[in-house]
């Protein structure tokens, strides 16, 4: 009996302290450690901002950038873990080579800008939630269109109609790629393909009036190499996407910044405006 109860304390001894082994936290990194996560992810293509050894908010989007590529666990936290798999992993690769353009992936929820030399910039994003609400109380669904557009219409600085839209470029009907104060590591918009707001000037300054922009997920790809060998398609598809605009929205000017600011006109059935 003697025996038995000392078996049974040495097992639960070890069970604990191997409890507690398993729940102690990783050593913190050296700012050299971090530094060189931050150089290595900009190398791959993940837009780190200054490699500056700081875990700065354009650092953790870059790491939520890699690990919603990679398909791990998003936490946004660098460890010695996601330090060994960034050292060791490979650089992403848009869909389409060969032109400047824009992906969005919807089930990475990651957005790409490819330029000619087919080098790349990732930044996560966050697309429309799927989920029904209500826009001037007409039902809509929060979708983020599938398929080949162009950037037809932007706003500088904010937008919308509570200024929640941050240097928009808008690519359907509403639905703009644009900044926003907070991008869920999952789809939480109302349509709209949001930025980290720290990125959304340079990124609109990448996304000139013409710029194509291809939304895909697992099921639906359509390529952008039609418009790009035949610009006089391009240019009837960018026509086009400017009437539809304005046909749903008016453009008055703002006196405060002599900007536009976009008014809704109707909402159109599964898109919504922007977000």
């Amino acid at each position: 009996m003697k025996s038995l109860l000392i078996i049974l304390v040495l097992i639960s001894t070890s069970t604990f302290a191997g409890a507690q082994q398993s729940r102690a936290p990783q050593p913190r990194l050296t700012r050299s450690q971090i530094k060189e996560a931050e150089r290595r992810l900009a190398d791959l293509g993940y837009w780190t901002g200054a490699v500056d050894g700081l875990l700065n908010p354009a650092t953790r989007s870059a790491i939520v950038a890699f690990q919603k590529w990679e398909g791990r666990t998003i936490t946004g936290k660098l460890t010695s873990d996601e330090l060994d798999a960034i050292r060791n992993s490979a650089a992403p690769k848009a869909r389409e080579t060969g032109y400047e353009h824009v992906e969005v992936d919807v089930d990475r929820q990651v957005l790409l800008l490819v330029d000619g030399n087919d080098g790349i910039r990732v930044l996560p994003i966050s697309t429309g939630s799927g989920k029904e609400f209500l826009e001037e109380g007409e039902p809509s669904i929060a979708y983020t269109p599938r398929g080949r557009f162009l950037v037809y219409e932007k706003v500088n600085g904010w937008d919308g109609p509570v200024g929640s839209m941050y240097y928009s470029n808008y690519i359907s009907g509403g639905v703009a790629i644009h900044g926003f104060p907070s991008v869920p590591r999952t789809p939480g918009s109302h349509g709209c393909v949001r930025v980290p707001i720290f990125a959304a000037r340079e990124v609109s300054q990448r996304l000139p009036v013409g710029t194509i922009v291809l939304v895909y997920d697992k099921v639906s790809f359509v390529s952008g190499k039609p418009w790009v060998e035949n610009p006089k398609l391009k240019e009837a598809a960018l026509l086009a996407s400017m009437s539809a605009g304005f046909d749903d929205y008016n453009y008055p000017t703002n006196p405060a910044n002599k900007t536009k600011a976009f008014v809704i006109k109707k909402v159109r059935p599964r898109i919504t405006r922007a977000d």
